[in-house]
């Protein structure tokens, strides 16, 4: 029978589970979890100059997710969202109607109007491509 470690050590242990992976970082423990998901998406409506962008990585980074954003010379916002499909899936949660992928169909920036939001390309994929979610210029 092994001996079982002292409570405290114990505890230390699992203290030091989410420092490991802070240190390894977010793309490298989301490469762990499956299945992961990427998508990609384009938004239509009052997206530019109102912040969109910056709303969409900060929602991002809060769920957990890696991917880009940026706007387009057709008055668009693009981009790709990649991670656990649990997490893409909560985007869609977060800013859609039941049921579908949608995200940021309903929801953005304080100050914008969302008319449309078209997704493709949302495949399964074996590991993300990015190490965070950021704005593309």
């Amino acid at each position: 029978m092994r001996a079982r470690p002292p409570p405290a050590a114990a505890a230390a242990a699992a203290c030091r589970a989410p420092l490991r992976l802070l240190r390894t970082g977010l793309a490298a423990a989301m490469s762990a979890a499956r299945p992961l998901k990427s998508v990609d998406y384009e938004v239509f409506g009052r997206v530019q100059g109102v912040c969109f962008r910056m709303y969409t990585e900060d929602e991002a980074k809060k769920i957990g997710v890696v991917g880009w954003v940026k706007n387009t010379s057709k008055g668009t916002v693009t981009g790709q969202v990649q991670g656990p499909e649990d997490k893409v899936n909560s985007i869609s949660r977060v800013f859609c109607e039941v049921g579908r992928m949608s995200w940021l169909s309903k929801v953005g920036s304080p100050s914008s109007r969302i008319d449309r939001t078209n997704f493709s390309n949302e495949k399964t994929i074996s590991k993300v491509e990015y190490s965070n979610f950021s704005i593309r210029y």
